[in-house]
């Protein structure tokens, strides 16, 4: 990757980051046209040992001192250890299993959100985890690994301060969430800015790579635009590279969804495997309701008075609104810092997140959407103040805290039963010191409407363990109030995509039919 783009920045963590985005990329292309399967996985580990041994990538690791190995093992086997416990985010379920099993077994399908709205996003950190699900991941905790190439970037360029973000960072580690590399990406780019690295071309490219895994992150290329503009006086040249992965983002989000950025119906091409109109409009109320943590129905919060949609997003039950007061209340205590250090960096790094909050608020203002400006402002707040030895003292307390709540749900279920997640935490299991935790779930119905044959969850909303294609509850339910149903393009091949229809009398029989024995499997 280096001898085709350049040196991010020097060190075995910059390899590292720039060979896990050449590989999403190239992999990415490749899952046009075949699955992320046991071959093209085998062929990229062959290719990657060979590297690094004709390369002697090894000697990089000569560099750190023992101090600093004995430091890097001790996070290793914490993070490694966090990582084995059973995963709890629902999303792992409901859409990066079912996503990384669709990218295995036959690669991007054409129009697949008409299948399973969900499976529209197809984030390209789920493309990279795909690709070593066959045999070198099979579990599914390249977040535990990242995390220990975080730890290997902030010894080797001796900035203590991410130490402190890993206790907390250990949430995710249990499932490919797209929120952890995100997180780490967006502070790494910021960190590089703030020391001095004018490679602008790919920290540009970089993170628009971040924004491909997760467009909330829009702020941080916007904020490499504008430190490139501002401070660093660059031609639009260095865009060029960042503007392919742009390029490539919007062609995979229209293959997979119909419109270039998931979920937004905005960029209508007009293209015939887009979803439902009657689907996006149900889907954009159930985000307005998220909004409110569900608090509310569509309705009342429609009859809101705008004072009344600020109140309420304020004084929701629970920790929610909690969390949505700090954030407010960090925005513009980062933007009184700003203005108090008259920093041009900084002040683009406030415009920059006040852009994105701006959005995040306008489109769906779930906690989830911005928790990652809560490390940015506390990284630019606190950037000089921590060494080694604070960070260390702080990594340790904080790992002890947060493995004890991962070890004992139970406290967060006693004194902060509003965070739902809390009860889907399954606490310690003497197994996961060898074998990370997962679950089995195999029960499902087989059920057909029209020309679709299809796979059903047995009393379960989610479709992790079924066999594809495989469709959720929910969005059956979906597709039958609004009177159609996904077809195949090609009835005998599924790989060549999906996309929807309007039901016949005898259709609506069939959709019926699996109605009650999902309603009766409930009962």
């Amino acid at each position: 990757m280096e001898k085709f783009s350049g040196i991010l920045f020097q060190g075995i963590s910059g390899k590292i980051l720039s060979g896990i985005m050449g590989i999403s990329l190239v992999w990415t292309v490749i899952s046009f046209f075949t699955p992320l399967n046991i071959y093209v996985e085998t062929i990229s580990i062959l290719l990657g040992i060979l590297y690094f041994f004709k390369e002697k990538l090894y000697l990089e690791f000569y560099r750190f001192s023992k101090r600093d190995c004995f430091l890097t093992l001790f996070i290793s086997i914490i993070i490694l250890f966090t990582g084995a416990y059973y995963p709890y985010i629902l999303d792992h379920f409901g859409y990066y299993v079912p996503t990384i099993k669709w990218l295995t077994e036959y690669g991007l399908i054409k129009g697949i959100s008409n299948l399973d709205l969900t499976l529209g996003q197809m984030s390209v950190w789920h493309i990279f985890q795909a690709g070593f699900s066959n045999f070198s991941d099979p579990f599914l905790r390249i977040n535990s690994i990242l995390l220990i190439i975080y730890t290997l970037y902030s010894i080797e360029k001796k900035n203590w301060i991410h130490l402190c973000f890993i206790p907390i960072l250990l949430f995710f580690s249990q499932s490919p969430s797209p929120d952890l590399p995100v997180i780490v990406f967006s502070l790494i780019i910021l960190n590089e800015i703030i020391s001095g690295n004018k490679n602008t071309s790919l920290l540009f490219a970089f993170s628009v790579f971040v924004f491909s895994i997760k467009p909330t992150m829009i702020w941080l290329p916007v904020l490499v635009f504008l430190c490139q503009t501002f401070i660093f006086k660059s031609n639009f040249k260095t865009l060029f590279f960042g503007s392919i992965i742009l390029i490539l983002f919007f062609i995979k989000n229209i293959w997979t969804f119909g419109y270039p950025v998931f979920p937004v119906s905005i960029g209508d091409f007009g293209f015939s495997w887009k979803p439902n109109d009657e689907i996006l409009k149900t889907s954009s109320k159930y985000a307005v309701m998220k909004t409110y943590d569900m608090q509310y129905s569509y309705e009342e919060i429609k009859k809101f008075s705008t004072l009344e949609h600020i109140k309420n997003w304020f004084l929701l039950k629970g920790i929610k609104s909690k969390i949505n007061i700090f954030f407010i209340v960090s925005l513009f205590t980062f933007s009184v810092f700003a203005w108090v250090k008259k920093k041009r960096l900084i002040t683009l790094i406030c415009i920059s997140l006040w852009i994105k909050s701006i959005l995040v608020l306008v489109f769906s203002a779930q906690y989830r959407f911005f928790i990652d400006v809560f490390f940015i402002i506390f990284f630019v707040l606190f950037y000089e103040y921590w060494d080694r030895k604070k960070s260390i003292a702080a990594f340790s307390v904080l790992s002890l805290f947060f493995i004890s709540l991962l070890t004992f749900p139970g406290i967060i279920q006693k004194y902060i039963p509003s965070f739902q997640l809390g009860n889907f935490m399954a606490g310690f299991k003497k197994d996961q010191f060898y074998q990370p935790s997962v679950y089995y779930y195999q029960q499902f119905n087989n059920c057909k409407v029209g020309n679709l044959k299809f796979n059903v969850s047995r009393n379960y909303p989610y479709n992790f363990e079924t066999p594809l294609p495989a469709i959720s509850p929910s969005f059956i339910f979906d597709d039958v109030k609004a009177e159609i149903f996904p077809q195949p393009i090609n009835k005998n091949d599924i790989s060549k995509g999906f996309i929807w229809k309007r039901m016949t009398s005898g259709e609506k029989k069939e959709a019926s039919a699996v109605i009650n024995i999902i309603e009766n499997t409930d009962k």
